[in-house]
């Protein structure tokens, strides 16, 4: 009964709500903070990260290669300077919280803080995990962020230096929440073994996801390798993404690290976001299930097509893991990710499924090219799927794992604005409705 009458008022409300789009243009309001072009509209300046898809000559918009560059350095830079370290990740985190790269000493001092929060307070495993567990991870680490608060003797305190110390110990438990999470989540619904593994302090952040999330806890230099540069690549991605954005919002209230953090993971979590990498994977799963890891054009043209004509998947007309809102001609997280799961590929035996990726991803941009006129180019969701895959890394923790590498973006920027900015973010709105005389309820 309640629900009958909420859905009829919410039918009636549409009269009262219409917000026509020419209303947009007539006040010049830029819908979803962006301009007509598709660029977006300019809200901050920050000396944290640079994402670069286009040029603006004479005022319009010239696409160019997509670079992404950390603190003035580019992450094609990073990767490759990185070699066969484990420790990449925990480099990219120093040079964006603090500028400039670390020394060799300076890293290792670096990972040992952060290594000292490789570990849980005491019953929290139990009172957060197994007692509560959750049915998708992103809303658990919102939880257990959260009531880290709790443990905190100071949390309120949001001094920059504290913050940093704050975010470093977020930083180092995160690996924990998130496979132990996985693992209560196992065992609870699924009705599986309970494996928990805690954390090695001789290991990178990447070496101890392996161990923990894995039974016999073994991988191999080349998986830890791929999944450092995976958590490298998502480290950060400028002010304007959503997820930072919502951090920084939520910080310029003077709230605590905690609430700002849960916040940003609420943000990532949706599909349009962070959530995009589990889409892409599901549509993948359900692409090869019709027609197998083929490299037959005609094959892979008539799905793509179906997918565009919304007669396929989720019937969205969207093709996940293609397009991206800054990059136009391609995403270099996407790029570095392709080398990188072409080595991997190699190791584990699965050309076949790589060939066939490259191969779907090239007819993809020219039937997405046929359709809008624009370039469109794979983003780094399009390979992060199969690079988890090859890990054995299950669905359920591509978008935590995301979070995971994210948290020191966000730790950046939240402080960068702290320190030069200051202000609570209060955008303004135009009213558009009309003024209404009141009635009484009589006259109703």
């Amino acid at each position: 009964m309640g629900n009958n009458f909420i859905a009829q008022s919410f039918g009636k409300s549409m009269n009262y709500t219409d917000i026509p789009n020419c209303l947009f243009k007539e006040y010049n309001v830029k819908k979803g903070l962006r301009n007509e072009d598709g660029t977006g509209v300019r809200v901050g300046l920050t000396r944290v990260s640079d994402v670069v898809g286009y040029d603006l000559e004479d005022g319009k918009k010239v696409e160019v290669p997509g670079k992404l560059f950390y603190r003035g350095i580019s992450l094609n830079d990073l990767v490759a300077g990185k070699g066969d370290s484990h420790y990449g990740y925990e480099e990219a985190c120093f040079l964006l919280l603090f500028g400039f790269l670390p020394s060799k000493k300076e890293l290792m001092e670096f990972s040992g803080v952060i290594k000292q929060f490789y570990s849980l307070p005491d019953e929290f495993l139990e009172m957060n995990f197994l007692r509560m567990p959750s049915k998708d991870l992103m809303n658990l680490l919102q939880c257990a962020v959260l009531s880290l608060y709790n443990y905190d003797p100071n949390p309120d305190d949001i001094d920059p230096y504290q913050n940093i110390l704050k975010g470093l110990n977020l930083i180092g438990k995160m690996p924990l929440i998130i496979c132990y999470g996985y693992q209560s989540q196992l065992h609870y619904f699924q009705k599986q073994s309970l494996i928990i593994h805690y954390a090695r302090n001789d290991y990178s952040i990447a070496e101890n996801i392996l161990y923990m999330i894995r039974e016999d806890r073994k991988f191999t230099d080349q998986e830890a390798k791929m999944l450092d540069t995976l958590l490298l690549i998502h480290a950060d991605h400028g002010g304007g993404n959503n997820s930072t954005f919502t951090n920084v919002v939520i910080a310029s209230t003077g709230t605590d690290i905690y609430s700002t953090m849960a916040g940003s993971i609420g943000s990532l979590k949706g599909p349009r976001h962070g959530g995009a990498n589990i889409r892409c994977a599901q549509m993948m799963q359900a692409v090869t299930d019709e027609i197998g890891f083929t490299t037959d054009e005609a094959k892979i043209r008539g799905v793509i097509k179906r997918i565009l004509d919304k007669d396929f998947y989720d019937k969205s007309g969207l093709v996940y893991g293609m397009g991206h809102a800054v990059y136009t001609v391609s995403d270099p997280r996407a790029e570095i990710l392709k080398e990188y799961c072409g080595d991997l590929a190699r190791e584990k035996h699965r050309e076949k499924e790589f060939e066939f990726l490259q191969t779907f991803e090239k007819i993809a941009r020219e039937m997405l090219l046929e359709k809008t006129g624009k370039t469109v180019s794979n983003n780094v969701d399009f390979y992060s799927g199969f690079a988890y895959n090859m890990l054995n890394i299950p669905k359920e923790l591509y978008t935590p794992l995301f979070a995971c590498s994210r948290l020191v973006g966000w730790l950046a920027h939240n402080i960068e604005n702290k320190l030069y900015d200051g202000r609570i973010m209060r955008p303004a709105t135009k009213y558009v409705g009309d003024t209404i005389n009141y009635k009484a309820m009589e006259e109703r």
